[in-house]
């Protein structure tokens, strides 16, 4: 039987590419080796609210697709130059449908998937601005150095101007 790395290929996508349009039916699950991709959506206004950003070691795919068999809603950009390890979802939920030990790791898989996007919601319910930023820092601290603030602020759910006070206000609390 092939193994799941034998499905995958490798893609090379230069900063500024859109990855997925919004309107594909794109089946790809693809694995960051390197670089930084954004998920962002259109609003009537023409404004970009950045929904998701991932990074290297982390899974991207269009969720719409991939799970829910629609067209993309979404925009899925590379930030950075980006090396993607990339797979045909059907080929691999044949694989995985074939194998009890790869439909345990699939199951795992999405539970992570719910796990991260449940994350996500507690944060804007539970948690204020200020809180959700110095999370995201946490979790990727050379994330201001790698994404513009314009999106780093529709990612956290504030305007750039709240960003730019939110740093401050840390950075005083820092040199007390």
């Amino acid at each position: 039987m092939m193994n799941l790395a034998g499905l995958a290929h490798k893609k090379e996508i230069n900063a500024g590419e859109i990855y997925i349009q919004p309107g594909s039916t794109s089946q790809r699950l693809a694995y960051i080796k390197t670089g930084l991709i954004r998920t962002y959506s259109l609003k009537e206004n023409g404004d970009e609210v950045t929904l998701m950003l991932r990074w290297e070691n982390q899974f991207v795919a269009s969720f719409d697709s991939v799970i829910l068999a629609k067209p993309s809603r979404f925009i899925y950009q590379a930030l950075e130059d980006t090396t993607l390890l990339e797979v045909d979802y059907h080929k691999v939920k044949h694989m995985v449908d074939q194998s009890p030990e790869l439909s345990a790791s699939s199951h795992t898989f999405l539970l992570h998937m719910l796990g991260e996007a449940m994350d996500r919601l507690e944060g804007f319910v539970l948690l204020s601005p200020e809180e959700r930023y110095l999370k995201l820092t946490h979790e990727k601290p050379d994330i201001n150095n790698r994404v513009p603030d314009k999106y780093l602020a529709t990612l956290l759910g504030v305007a750039p101007g709240s960003l730019s006070r939110i740093r401050k206000r840390i950075a005083l609390q820092h040199r007390r």
